[in-house]
């Protein structure tokens, strides 16, 4: 399959809900597979890559694991009918609210890579509310990060989510201050650099990121998950640049397929000149709360034809107001990402007088 060379880059795909389920709050999730694997197939047909099962997939926010490990599965078995990238998170998810060992969690991550691993996906070593719980610093995150890795059929990706994405992550690595949580997270590679793909930051910090890749091993890559500061994070200065982990790719997607190639070829002004225009729309989708940032993803991507419905797992289709809804749509098309402005037109109308 076809994709970028210069760098290697994921879109973080949502999961379109099932709308004839009843998906409100603390439901088991019913999902439309046939409707979440055709979008899929549209990102891979772009070449981009896919991160599955990641925060952009409602992971903690209505995704259960039981259709967790359906999606992984499907996905594993779609992206081997195409030849398609795909990385896929494992975490800690199925462990029930509560204190839990450090052995526990340990199985429960080691659990669900082998759940990744079996569907033939690259491992995600998600950010673990359950882990944030229980470490008492550096070492204990060490410790079970240093038994999974060895478990690890193939190099994996860490992952670093900020408390502004999830607020139960917040001290991660061991520590509140950040400098300090840093020199932890470092530790870990260079300690492990065999058995590390790469670090996807989120931490909307891009004086932090920058700082952070100048000081990774040799070989692992640093994987923006900044969706405030992308264009200038993935091209780079004179002594590197991002690779690419992004829900806002989800949202902008056929741009960014556009965007990469001309980087591809050279053309770090063109990449720019077609990445800059979509922040302003990156900045509201992901503004405060972030952590809410996933409802205007499947907002867009129903006014793009992508779903029937404007419905999601867990009911978080009502956790961005009307106002925020109407001003992504104008924003969305400032950017160029309306794949039919009047689709999209006709549709943002049914939502706003109600008989969508």
């Amino acid at each position: 399959m076809s994709g970028a060379r210069s760098r290697v880059f994921y879109a973080a795909a949502h999961v379109v809900a099932d709308p004839a389920a009843d998906n409100g709050p603390g439901r088991p999730a019913v999902v439309d597979w046939d409707a979440t694997m055709a979008f899929r197939h549209h990102l891979w047909s772009l070449g981009l890559g896919i991160a599955d099962a990641m925060d952009t997939a409602q992971r903690g926010m209505g995704l259960d694991w039981a259709a967790t490990t359906e999606l992984i599965r499907r996905s594993g078995a779609e992206a081997k009918s195409v030849g398609g990238r795909l990385a896929c998170g494992a975490g800690t998810d199925q462990l029930a609210p509560g204190a839990h060992s450090l052995a526990g969690i340990e199985a429960a991550y080691a659990e669900q890579l082998e759940v990744v691993q079996q569907a033939g996906a690259k491992v995600i070593l998600m950010a673990s509310r359950a882990l944030a719980a229980a470490a008492t610093g550096p070492a204990d995150y060490h410790a079970v990060y240093g038994k999974l890795l060895a478990q690890a059929e193939q190099p994996v990706i860490l992952h670093w989510l900020g408390d502004m994405f999830d607020p139960a992550l917040a001290g991660y690595w061991g520590a509140a201050d950040l400098d300090a949580a840093t020199e932890s997270a470092l530790e870990l590679i260079h300690a492990n650099a065999s058995k590390i793909d790469g670090i996807k930051v989120s931490l909307l910090d891009e004086a932090r990121e920058v700082a952070i890749r100048r000081r990774l091993p040799d070989g692992v890559r640093l994987y923006t998950g900044d969706d405030f500061n992308y264009p200038q994070l993935i091209a780079g200065d004179e002594v590197g640049y991002s690779d690419a982990l992004l829900g806002i790719f989800d949202a902008i997607a056929v741009p960014a397929a556009k965007a990469l190639e001309l980087l591809d070829a050279g053309d770090t002004a063109g990449f720019r000149a077609i990445l800059d225009p979509t922040v302003p729309l990156a900045k509201h989708i992901f503004g405060t709360p972030t952590y809410h940032y996933k409802t205007g993803i499947v907002f867009l991507a129903w006014l793009n034809g992508h779903q029937e419905q404007f419905v999601m797992v867990g009911g978080q289709e009502q956790s961005r107001s009307r106002d925020h809804l109407l001003e992504l749509h104008r924003l969305a098309g400032e950017a160029g990402v309306l794949d039919d402005p009047d689709l999209a037109a006709d549709r943002l109308a049914k939502f706003l007088d109600g008989s969508a």
